[in-house]
């Protein structure tokens, strides 16, 4: 497997192309420039106090997203749940993709690529209108990292969502940007600090214990660069096809070296009954000429 890429630090310049903007999921009446939810909200609030979700809209019909897009919002979740065991400690971590991020009362929601959220876990009762979309309000906390993929020139992640991501209080923002919309990086990492996004010199995210970057291979039969998760040591955080196939590999060496020490065992048992063989041999023959010593009154047994 190809190793991981971070991409530097080149400031966002002007977009070259446009195409058709990406469909954003509605939220509530919009009411003004509402303060978005306290970061220091570390605990869900009490159902009682929930906001009124009547008039919200979580999820519709219309198409989302571009066929690689899709693929790449999988590839950035699937992962998470089959190879990373979590923060550590039995912490749980809940990862989207493609979700309402409702960040503030009556405001309509951000709707990253993916999120990852540790310390909170998915509720049992996933179609409640509360936990269909992730609200700050009722996991407690904001999510400790987003991505955004870029598809057209019009989705603000360089400059709109950036400012609403680090007002919220995000901890890790990063954009992949699949064909330079933005600027000639394709991967962008963004630590806030002091309320403001800084761009990061890697991609490191030691608060999470994950590494991302740019990786060069084939998956669901696209050969393409994908943005994917390492741990922190830097192993590349498998798929579950991966595991099979990595499983599948293992088992085939294993049967392999299986059939290798059965084929020594066999020559050596094969050497075994040669040496047994010539070693009667040497008997009978030795027999033979004591046979015709004694014969000639010889006794082969004298000192």
């Amino acid at each position: 497997m190809s190793s991981t890429d971070i991409a530097g630090s080149a400031a966002p310049t002007t977009a070259r192309r446009r195409s058709p903007p990406r469909r954003k999921v509605e939220g509530g009446p919009a009411s003004g420039d509402r303060a978005a939810v306290p970061q220091s909200l570390v605990a869900p609030l009490d159902p009682a106090d929930w906001p009124d979700l009547s008039g919200i809209v979580t999820e519709d019909d219309e198409p989302v997203d571009n066929v690689f897009s899709e693929k790449q919002q999988r590839l950035l979740t699937e992962p998470l749940y089959t190879s990373w065991p979590g923060p550590g400690q039995g912490r749980p971590f809940l990862a989207l993709a493609n979700v309402g991020l409702f960040h503030t009362v009556g405001q309509p929601p951000l709707v990253p690529d993916m999120m990852l959220s540790l310390d909170v876990a998915a509720p049992e009762e996933l179609w409640t209108k509360a936990h269909r979309s992730y609200f700050i309000w009722v996991y407690g906390k904001p999510p400790d990292v987003v991505v955004e993929v870029v598809s057209n020139d019009e989705g603000g992640e360089g400059d709109r969502k950036l400012e609403l991501y680090a007002r919220i209080g995000i901890p890790t923002y990063i954009v992949h940007d699949p064909e330079r919309h933005l600027s000639d990086d394709v991967l962008r990492v963004y630590r806030l600090d002091g309320g403001e996004y800084r761009l990061a010199a890697d991609g490191l995210l030691p608060q999470v214990g994950l590494q991302v970057g740019l990786w060069r291979g084939v998956y669901e039969n696209v050969d393409e660069s994908w943005l994917r998760w390492s741990d922190a040591s830097g192993r590349l955080l498998l798929t579950g096809a991966e595991r099979a196939a990595e499983a599948e590999a293992h088992a085939a060496e294993a049967e392999a070296h299986a059939a290798e020490a059965e084929a020594h065992a066999a020559e050596a048992e094969a050497y075994a009954a040669k040496a047994q063989s010539r070693a009667a041999e040497a008997e009978s023959r030795a027999a033979g000429l004591a046979a015709r010593l004694r014969a000639l009154g010889v006794d082969p047994d004298a000192a």
